[in-house]
């Protein structure tokens, strides 16, 4: 097993080391300079200069590329052009809320999805079966943002049990903290749930048509312990494989999930970057995105191996 972490660590350095080059190369594109965004309305030709001069903008590209990567090997990922601060040091003020989102919400999707899959690939083509695969089609359907709207609107605003501003940090209340993450969480996750369902769903439906399962009858075992004990676990392994997508998914979805529920995550500060052409925080937060994805995936590889172990490198 340690060889296969060491193996998916290696890969994911040449890996980063691209998307970061594409990243810095994909700021030239963008028209427009981050000091005339800064300067605004005031901005004149002379003071564009003389801004880009102070942030070090006016440089060659490959001086500035030689410093961004030495920089990454020092773990310094720069300063950002509006406020001035440390980029790490914005991100690790907003990760405790997008991580709180995206846990939230994956445990939303995993739950659903396994109950959706399992209730209806343990019996295919049934009446619960066709409910819960109506139920996957719709939820695949409907955009996050606006199921969030409608869970602000309905629990929010008119039953009025839940905040509207979702967000409390854990040290300041632990119960604020969990109560706010409900509606965020339901919205994030029931997309999810359906990609996840869908997939278990198939692989319960083949599992259970199986010859083992039909001796495991025969032989008088309970369905309930053919169902979890044998079957679930033979689904589970292809199941990981769309839980992985579902959770790099969440990740560019939480980004409109966060603005409804004014949430100050990595989605909100990324979102005010761009739009304010702080290239610093943007390269930041792209490299902290694909990280985050390429740890997921390393658990979820790790838990794949444990499931199957031909699937380990020899």
């Amino acid at each position: 097993m340690l060889k296969l972490i060491l193996y998916r660590l290696a890969l994911a350095v040449p890996q980063l080391l691209l998307l970061s080059l594409f990243v810095f190369f994909l700021t030239y594109l963008i028209p427009g300079s981050p000091a005339g965004a800064i300067l605004g309305a005031a901005a004149t030709p002379e003071g564009i200069a003389r801004l880009e001069a102070q942030l070090g903008l006016d440089r060659p590209w490959y001086v500035r590329l030689g410093e961004f990567y030495a920089g990454l090997v020092r773990g310094d990922l720069g300063n950002s052009y509006i406020s001035g601060r440390p980029v790490v040091e914005l991100f690790v003020e907003r990760i405790p809320a997008t991580a709180s989102l995206i846990l939230a919400g994956m445990l939303v999707a995993v739950i659903l999805g396994l109950a959706l899959g399992i209730m209806g690939g343990t019996k295919p083509g049934s009446i619960r079966d066709r409910v819960a695969t109506a139920f996957t089609s719709v939820s695949m359907s409907l955009p996050e943002f606006w199921v969030g709207i409608v869970l602000l609107l309905i629990f929010a605003v008119q039953l009025r049990i839940l905040p509207v501003v979702s967000y409390v940090p854990f040290d300041v209340d632990p119960f604020g903290w969990a109560r706010g993450l409900i509606l965020p969480s339901i919205a994030l996750g029931v997309g999810g749930a359906a990609l996840i369902a869908r997939q278990t769903r198939t692989a319960m439906a083949s599992a259970m048509s199986s010859r083992y399962i039909d001796s495991l009858t025969a032989a008088g075992v309970p369905r309930r312990r053919v169902v979890f004990r044998y079957s679930f676990k033979n689904a589970l392994v292809p199941v990981l494989a769309s839980t992985g997508l579902t959770v790099s998914i969440m990740l560019g979805a939480s980004f409109s999930v966060e603005k409804v529920f004014s949430f100050p995550g990595i989605g909100a500060l990324m979102i005010r970057s761009v739009t304010g052409k702080d290239f610093a925080v943007v390269q930041g937060g792209v490299l902290l995105i694909a990280i985050m994805i390429i740890l997921i995936n390393l658990i979820l590889d790790v838990s794949y191996g444990l499931l199957n172990p031909k699937s380990r490198p020899s």
